[in-house]
């Protein structure tokens, strides 16, 4: 993902099925709204922001703005904001400590809004598009991520993107599954090799 533009789409990516998904900065204060009513809706348990109020949501995301080693994303999926995603350097945020961080390791999350309106295959057209986003970056290796070991949809969807569970580990927050995708393992998922 190119970090030069910071106002406008830093990713795009059209999927065969759902059309067209792109990545855009998030604005910690014009996003405020969205973000406050997403991470704490009760599907976003797992976000561990519930009861937060919308000022300490931006004053979060203000603080992931201001991190030299973390970025958050709008996802936009025909052009409406439709999902969030985190890029973070494992060496620095989240997973410091708890592993061995190489270069090219980068970490993410990510959060599908809430909708009454399921579409069939979105979330995976998300994570496709968020894993397609990180390695659009020649720098990165390796997806690391780190959820907890109680979100068994997301495991399924992590394994479908080419994600190993390499151990358990305990964080402050919760008990996660550390997983890694290589840039191989993803390409095969998608029934591509490099």
């Amino acid at each position: 993902m190119s970090d030069h533009d910071t106002t406008g789409t830093v990713f795009r990516r059209t999927d065969p099925q759902l059309g067209e998904f792109a990545l855009r900065p998030a604005d910690p204060a014009a996003d405020g709204e969205l973000l406050h009513a997403w991470v704490t809706h009760p599907k976003a348990a797992f976000w561990l922001m519930q009861g937060m109020t919308r000022v300490e949501v931006e004053r979060e995301y203000a603080a992931i703005a201001a991190h030299p080693h973390h970025d958050a994303f709008i996802g936009l999926h025909d052009g409406r904001p439709a999902f969030l995603v985190e890029r973070y350097d494992p060496a620095h945020v989240e997973l410091k400590g708890l592993y061995e961080a190489l270069p090219g390791d980068i970490g993410m999350h990510f959060l599908c809004a809430p909708t009454d309106t399921p579409l069939h295959g979105f979330t995976r057209a998300v994570i496709t598009t968020v894993m397609a986003a990180l390695f659009d970056d020649p720098e990165v290796r390796r997806v690391v991520v780190e959820p907890d070991v109680r979100n068994s949809a997301v495991h399924a969807l992590n394994e479908a993107v080419g994600f190993e569970i390499v151990e358990k580990i305990a964080k402050p927050e919760k008990n996660a599954y550390l997983s890694i995708c290589t840039r191989d393992q993803f390409l095969a998922t998608q029934g591509a090799t490099r």
